[in-house]
């Protein structure tokens, strides 16, 4: 009796012990996606509540691959790496940039998307990197721009908001001199701007980066099949009709495709 007792506690701790994040999401039967939705075109907010943009198209073919539901979840830039870590969300695909520091935190997928870091300022005011030094500059809490913008202008002064519109409302306030984010984020907002015709996207980068889907640590089947979901994109023609629908000539934010999905 001890001995069946010791076998059916070993099978269960078996069971647990081979139980990962795919297998409770396909038990679920949904799969829950961490996107920022105030950050268009990546993420915007519609008029009957929902999100879409480039990320959650990307999230659809992640939730299709595995054969669930997609539950969208709005998260803040900095939010991204606790709500994965805690289990908020089982996946986040939102503008989410790949670097050595987060990947020791998270784990991280092949780029599905390659930008610039610019700033975004009055027209002429800034024509180098070097002329922000002293400036008063805007980002997004939690982001790579935030690292990037304290580690290049030591002798800026900073301010960190929750999103890129407060930052950009901040800017046409005169509260701040630019606005510091990666190029296609910035372009979103520069459309969204009243006085558009007054701002630039700064013709020089900072840094390229390159947007990645995250997922808990050791978590490799979940990520492997986000991998085989992104170069399937990819092959079938997918990923280039994703990115034409949010950034193609026709969009308010024209970015010309310069990358590919790649392993």
């Amino acid at each position: 009796m001890q001995r069946l007792l010791l076998a059916g506690l070993l099978s269960v701790c078996s069971i647990v012990a081979h139980a990962d994040l795919l297998d409770t999401i396909k038990a679920r039967g949904t799969v829950i996606v961490g996107v920022s939705a105030d950050v268009p075109p990546f993420g915007q907010r519609n008029k009957n509540r929902t999100v879409s943009g480039y990320d959650v198209d990307f999230a659809a073919a992640i939730a299709k691959k595995i054969g669930v539901k997609l539950v969208v979840q709005d998260v803040d830039p900095a939010e991204r790496i606790p709500s994965i870590k805690t289990g908020k969300v089982d996946v986040i695909v939102a503008a989410f940039t790949k670097t050595p520091e987060r990947e020791r935190e998270v784990a991280c997928s092949i780029g599905y998307f390659v930008a610039s870091q610019k700033a975004l300022s009055k027209k002429g005011k800034y024509p180098t990197a070097e002329s922000l030094a002293k400036s008063r500059i805007a980002v997004s809490r939690g982001t790579t721009g935030e690292d990037l913008s304290r580690k290049l202008y030591p002798k800026a002064n900073i301010t960190a908001f929750a999103d890129i519109s407060d930052a950009v409302r901040s800017l046409e306030q005169g509260g701040v001199d630019a606005v510091m984010d990666d190029e296609p984020t910035l372009a979103g907002a520069l459309n969204t701007m009243t006085t558009k015709a007054q701002y630039e996207l700064s013709s020089f980068a900072n840094a390229t980066e390159i947007l990645s889907v995250a997922v808990k640590l050791n978590e490799k089947r979940l990520l492997n099949l986000i991998n085989e979901t992104l170069l399937e994109t990819e092959k079938s023609g997918e990923a280039e009709l994703i990115f034409n629908r949010w950034f193609g000539p026709q969009t308010n934010t024209p970015f010309l495709r310069t990358f590919r999905i790649q392993s």
